[in-house]
């Protein structure tokens, strides 16, 4: 029998990438968003790839709607065998010109829609112990950057309630598991819709990938939940060597380049509108898709290349430690006798 999947934030970018990808699987995929002309499109693109979709319109800031979503695809489509936490929002400011009711919002949208997701899942997988949940996280859970504090925030407090709630689990030698998609730049719609006092069109910092990247990432870690987590583009691990290895050095160097490294004068979107507390792809609203404007993005990722082949990799390691212990114990005898 197919799988039974749940995509927060369907209706457009990673969350539509997955969506699609699930359904070339064949998947039965509930579509969770709250823009209805988003979610249709994305329900049409998951049935001409050979899925079965289900529209479920939700605000993941309530986890009452959040529980109803669940509660429905178990009915609908069955029981649910994973569910994706992509939704998110934030806005695009310095800190000093967000008010407490955008910060809120990004959190409430961001974090808390992730918690309450992963609260409806359990609650349907823990009578039957099984099931995976996949989050959807980004370099910015392990490195902040200017003009998006409100994002980080809330991606590093999903890093951390990730690796509490994975200790539960493995502390209950449950046969659920969870794991995590760390992402680099993706090109989305969200550039397109994010609420932004920026003089200029907000832009994600390069190198810029493709969310189709992302959807294989996030498929391929939930058909291997036993990993913590997995990385998308080789800037992000370059980031958190470069963080771990010269503390302070990155800091400086996105005080200097952050600001314009986040803006693009050249873009010239007519689409630009402001999803915060209402959906740009509403009723009246248009479809935005899965991807963004900047076409100059990456379609391959050689560090998922990597996750994919990381057992072999890891046994080419095993070997070539092998034969370099092989080597020293060889020569150890001569040494001695060298003395």
């Amino acid at each position: 029998m197919s799988q039974v999947v749940v995509v927060t934030g369907a209706s457009a970018g990673v969350g539509r990438a997955v969506a699609r990808a699930y359904g070339k699987r064949g998947a039965r995929v509930a579509l969770v968003a709250r823009g209805r002309t988003g979610l249709d499109a994305a329900a049409r693109e998951v049935r001409d790839a050979g899925g079965m979709p289900l529209v479920v319109p939700a605000d993941v800031s309530d986890d009452e709607q959040v529980a109803a979503a669940a509660a429905r695809v178990e009915s609908e489509l069955g029981p649910i065998d994973v569910w994706v936490n992509a939704a998110f929002a934030t806005v695009f400011m310095p800190f000093e010109e967000i008010s407490p009711e955008e910060y809120r919002r990004v959190t409430e949208v961001t974090y808390l829609g992730c918690v309450h997701g992963t609260m409806a899942a359990l609650r349907h997988m823990r009578p039957r112990d099984r099931g995976v949940i996949v989050h959807v996280g980004s370099a910015l859970a392990y490195r902040g950057i200017p003009l998006q504090s409100a994002y980080c925030g809330a991606k590093h407090a999903i890093q951390g309630f990730h690796e509490s709630l994975r200790c539960e689990l493995l502390h209950e030698r449950s046969g659920i598991r969870t794991t995590m998609v760390q992402l680099p730049a993706v090109n989305t719609p969200q550039f397109s819709w994010v609420r932004s006092r920026l003089p200029h069109h907000p832009q994600p910092m390069p190198p810029i990938y493709q969310p189709e990247i992302v959807a294989d990432a996030v498929l391929h870690a939930a058909d291997h939940p036993q990993r913590r987590e997995y990385w998308v583009g080789g800037s992000t691990v370059a980031t958190l060597i470069a963080n771990a290895l010269v503390p302070g050095l990155l800091e400086r160097y996105l005080a200097r380049n952050g600001y314009a490294a986040q803006q693009n004068a050249d873009v010239d979107d007519p689409a630009r509108a402001d999803n915060l507390w209402e959906p740009a792809d509403g009723t009246d609203g248009r479809d935005y898709g899965a991807r963004g404007v900047f076409g100059r993005a990456h379609e391959r990722s050689p560090q998922m290349w990597a996750s994919h082949h990381h057992n072999a990799l890891a046994l080419a390691a095993a070997g070539m430690t092998a034969v370099g212990l092989g080597v020293l114990r060889r020569r150890t005898p001569r040494a001695r006798r060298a003395r």
